[in-house]
């Protein structure tokens, strides 16, 4: 499995900070201003306001209006780090809580302040990240208490009922809404479910309100899908999507699998748009985690939307019945799509449950389905004609590495057929400075 690279040091309010490649110890942190600043909670919560700063979770929600939500309900708040990402390419959240792992925590008790809350938690799946967070509360005990709690790795379990279940004691498995946790969360008590990414923009406003702006318009970005090893880098909002693939190496990409599954797919045409949520939104399609799978120019889009609904298909929490047959059926005739025995009604059923199926599941993962469906039929219209007409011989020859079929329906406890951007691992990091 492929390795993710990690870029050499940032410039002084970034997230990745001034040696990616190390785990950042307590004192290191403080070196840099880090536990510091003289905002309130009150004058924090302005700067947020005021710079836009939006979650880094995937729904993009502000996180200002988040914050307050909590605030105002009056108990025993309680915050929680999201570390545990579903999507499949993303590897960001796994690197913040294994290498900066101070960062997140002082965003986790800014946000703490901010809320009023009385207790943490630090909520992940990653083993390595766990014990780094842990070493971290141990060099510098946070002013509230902190828990780590691991869950196993799906693509269900980061969803904010999931993580509230888990941390009570239950499955990770997301439960009907409403409440929504930031009215009745962990315990009963109103809790604010932050990824970290957004906490370490959080921390980051507090100690350098002065570039709060920038730190709220820029974003960590997993890339991959090219010739060279998949990367996690940090961007400005705009840059141009085109701009980053050539970065990447990949200047001749056909398109892009935006937001891990969430976003969809693209074509070629819209690497044109600018990276900020909004104009992405605009186009149809989204940021999501930051994990963006460019398409390389051999290959056919109709595998990979096949693989991404088998995956989707495999991970359904099997709680909603429109969920399971939703995706099964969404999974099946892209899968017919690609293996060329579709029949001459594919094109119409994927465009119904494109659109009949969305916020009709307990999480997010049938919206992604469907969202999967209508991208394909949205940019790439002449190439689901052709796999009507006649076999593809791209998805013919569309096998991993290890010589196995990629395309494969999916059933309950086979492994995701999902590889193309399946989980990356990060790169095991030199000790702390």
């Amino acid at each position: 499995m492929t390795t993710i690279r990690l870029p050499t040091a940032q410039p002084p309010g970034t997230v990745l900070g001034a040696a990616p490649q190390a785990v950042e110890s307590a004192d290191a942190y403080r070196a840099t201003g880090g536990y510091g600043g003289a905002l309130g909670p009150e004058e924090l919560l302005a700067h947020l306001a005021d710079s836009g700063l939006r979650g880094r979770g995937g729904a993009g929600f502000p996180a200002a209006v988040k914050l307050s939500s909590v605030r105002g309900r009056g108990g025993s708040p309680v915050v929680v780090a999201n570390g545990e990402e579903g999507e499949p390419g993303s590897a960001k959240d796994r690197w913040l809580l294994r290498a900066r792992p101070h960062l997140v925590l002082d965003g986790l008790a800014r946000a703490a302040a901010v809320t009023g809350a009385v207790r943490g938690f630090v909520y992940l799946s990653d083993p390595a990240a766990g014990e780094s967070v842990r070493r971290a509360l141990a060099e510098h005990p946070p002013p509230l208490p902190v828990e780590v709690v691991e869950t196993g790795h799906t693509y269900v379990a980061g969803e904010e009922t999931a993580v509230v279940r888990r941390i009570d004691g239950g499955p990770a498995l997301p439960t009907a809404k409403p409440p929504r946790p930031f009215e009745r969360g962990v315990g009963g008590a109103p809790t604010l479910v932050s990824n970290v990414e957004t906490l370490a923009r959080i921390a980051l406003t507090a100690t350098r309100p002065g570039l709060r702006r920038a730190i709220a318009h820029s974003t960590l970005v997993t890339l991959s899908g090219g010739p060279a090893a998949p990367v996690l880098t940090e961007v400005p909002y705009g840059i141009p999507l085109r701009r980053l693939a050539a970065r990447y190496g990949a200047p001749d990409a056909a398109g892009a699998l935006m937001g891990g599954l969430f976003g969809g797919l693209v074509d070629a045409r819209a690497l044109d748009l600018p990276l900020e949520p909004g104009a992405l939104t605009a186009a149809g399609t989204a940021l999501g985690c930051g994990a963006i799978r460019f398409l390389a120019p051999g290959g056919c889009p109709v595998t990979t939307a096949a693989d991404a609904a088998a995956h989707l298909a495999a991970e359904s929490a099997r709680q909603c019945g429109v969920c399971v047959s939703g995706t099964a059926a969404v999974g099946k005739a892209l899968y017919g799509l690609a293996a060329g025995t579709a029949g001459p009604d594919t094109a119409d059923s994927l465009l119904r449950w494109s659109q009949g199926l969305t916020g009709r599941g307990a999480c997010g993962l049938l919206d992604a389905a469907a969202g999967i469906a209508g991208s394909l039929l949205r940019s790439f219209p002449g190439l689901v004609r052709s796999h009507l007409a006649a076999p593809c011989p791209v998805c013919a020859d569309a096998t991993p590495e290890d010589g196995s079929r990629r395309l494969t329906v999916a059933v309950p406890g086979v492994a995701s057929p999902f590889t193309a951007a399946s989980d990356i691992p990060v790169p095991a990091l030199k000790g702390t400075p």
